[in-house]
């Protein structure tokens, strides 16, 4: 079976630098819903349209391809007292950035810096500013039931969602909402 829209495709993977340095070995296959449903990275399904199960490439991602440039504007000095407690770098949290533009999507913040009363939120994504390269492997490929269709995503064998599994990499105890 080819890989086009609504078919589901299962990819083994790695992610490297644009230097050849691993970010990522994909100990998990990534699994999703093809045809533009933005379950991937679109220069990742462009890549793999077409093909077949065993297919292999490999791609280099601009930024712009990937997770965007480096934004400093997403980079914020809060007051500690604003955030929860215990509080270590490296800790996730939901807020939305100062913009006028109310419409504006909450985005992931992640703590950089601790300082006395200060603490430093990144809002950008953390491969933000990076050129990738994704080796990838096509190890399964099979039509989406009409259930995946209709909710635009990949259910495991249970029915349940691919995201599902709570492993976001947010502790849920210090899941918050950040306000400006």
């Amino acid at each position: 079976m080819k890989i086009g829209k609504n078919t589901v495709v299962t990819v083994e993977y790695s992610l490297s630098d644009a230097q050849g340095n691993v970010i990522e070995e994909g100990n998990e296959p990534m699994i999703y819903l093809h045809g533009g449903y933005e379950n991937t990275l679109p220069k990742i399904e462009e890549a793999l349209d077409g093909q077949e199960l065993g297919y292999k490439t490999e791609i280099q991602l601009e930024p712009e391809d990937a997770f965007g440039e480096y934004d400093a504007e997403l980079v914020k000095v809060e007051p500690r007292n604003r955030l929860p407690s215990p509080l270590e770098v490296g800790m996730q949290f939901e807020g939305v950035p100062d913009s006028e533009d109310e419409s504006e999507d909450e985005l992931i913040f992640t703590v950089t810096d601790i300082a006395d009363d200060k603490v430093v939120l990144d809002g950008n994504h953390p491969l933000a500013g990076i050129a990738l390269r994704f080796s990838l492997h096509v190890t399964e490929v099979r039509a989406a039931t009409e259930d995946e269709i209709k909710h635009e995503h990949v259910h495991d064998s249970y029915g349940h969602h691919e995201e599902d599994d709570d492993d976001d990499g947010m502790d849920g105890e210090y899941r918050t909402h950040i306000i400006h």
